[in-house]
């Protein structure tokens, strides 16, 4: 499981959204994109689908997947 800890494009709080992590400044959870992208959906319009999600934060939220997934890979 990824450690978001460190990813400034992502929040969670434990009174927002059940404790989720989220988007920074919205109530849209992570899962939410995973969901997306696995049903076929594009960034582009995943972007378009929820406001207040930028196209720079789902890049730095899949980016820092990735980073770990290596990480994890590589032990």
């Amino acid at each position: 499981m990824t450690n978001w800890d460190t990813c400034p494009a992502v929040e969670r709080k434990p009174g927002k959204v059940s404790g989720a992590w989220v988007f920074a400044g919205t109530r849209i959870p992570l899962y939410a994109l995973y969901e997306n992208l696995a049903s076929g959906a594009t960034v582009e319009e995943f972007v378009e689908w929820f406001p207040g999600v930028d196209e720079k934060q789902v890049r730095t939220v899949l980016e820092y997947e990735a980073r770990a997934l290596r990480t994890a890979l590589a032990r």
